[in-house]
């Protein structure tokens, strides 16, 4: 089997300590269901995070390696995922929550990924899932955060066939997937050291690969890299502030459904 190739390359804009690699705007619409990302990497001030905020029409999941995340949702749920867990939102037709890191060191490395949902899904009930390192799978050098991978399922029930994977390199250590056929959006994250992915250098970027073949990377040095395979998303991407949706209609009940919570919030002195 061929080995995928790269198509594009992304460094990402810098905001204070997060750089943001992938929005619906801009690459989003190639790698979707994957229309963003954010890489958290650097000192945080004590107490950072993100007070409570609506989503609508997406799956949110946040993964921090050297922090905790203490968290709260409008599905009624509070409580703080440890480091290396697994934080899952499905805003569905739309929920506000909120997250604060806990550093444990002086610098903090993690992500947070939109997934868009296909539709009846984007219109649904919200769902939080709080996975404790314990139960996020292994299997070797790879951490299954989301889909299958080598036999192992993560407890996590996707939206949409994907998945999405933290692949740890030693130097010159080979690492490569075939994704079933139908898997044809690819990415590949080097976030630390330096790799060659599909034979081409890459450091501190996030690639797209092309949509048929062998995913490879080959470690030069220690290395870390995230990975998202899966099923294209033929559906619109339809964005409202803080929703994404396939249809303009559905994006409307989206923005009257975090309204509405959002005047519930403010009543009982939450926001």
């Amino acid at each position: 089997m061929p080995v995928r190739t790269i198509e594009l390359r992304e460094a990402g804009s810098l905001h204070g300590f997060i750089r943001r690699m992938v929005s619906p705007g801009d690459l989003g619409e190639r790698i979707k269901p994957f229309v963003f990302l954010d890489f958290i990497h650097g000192t945080i001030p004590p107490g950072a995070g993100f007070g409570f905020h609506p989503h609508s029409g997406i799956a949110t999941l946040t993964y921090q390696l050297d922090a905790d995340v203490s968290y709260e949702d409008t599905t009624g749920q509070k409580g703080l995922v440890a480091a290396t867990g697994l934080e899952w939102m499905r805003a569905g037709g739309g929920t506000w929550h909120q997250g604060f890191i806990h550093a444990q060191g002086q610098t903090v490395t993690g992500f947070q990924l939109w997934l868009a949902l296909p539709p009846g899904v984007e219109d649904g009930p919200s769902e939080g899932i709080y996975v404790s390192p314990a139960d996020v799978p292994q299997v070797g050098n790879v951490r299954v955060l989301l889909g299958e991978y080598g036999g192992a399922v993560n407890p996590i029930p996707a939206p949409a066939p994907v998945t999405y994977l933290d692949v740890v390199l030693d130097d010159g250590e080979r690492w490569a997937y075939d994704p079933p056929a139908t898997h044809e959006i690819a990415w590949v994250f080097v976030y630390r050291g330096r790799a060659r992915v599909g034979g081409a250098p890459v450091s501190a970027e996030l690639v797209v690969l092309d949509r048929t073949g062998t995913i490879e990377v080959v470690a030069e040095g220690p290395t870390r890299v995230l990975v998202g395979i899966g099923v294209p998303h033929d559906h619109p991407l339809v964005l409202g502030s803080h929703s994404v949706h396939t249809s303009p209609a559905s994006l409307a009940r989206g923005v009257a459904r975090i309204r509405d919570i959002g005047v519930e919030l403010k009543r009982d002195g939450r926001r």
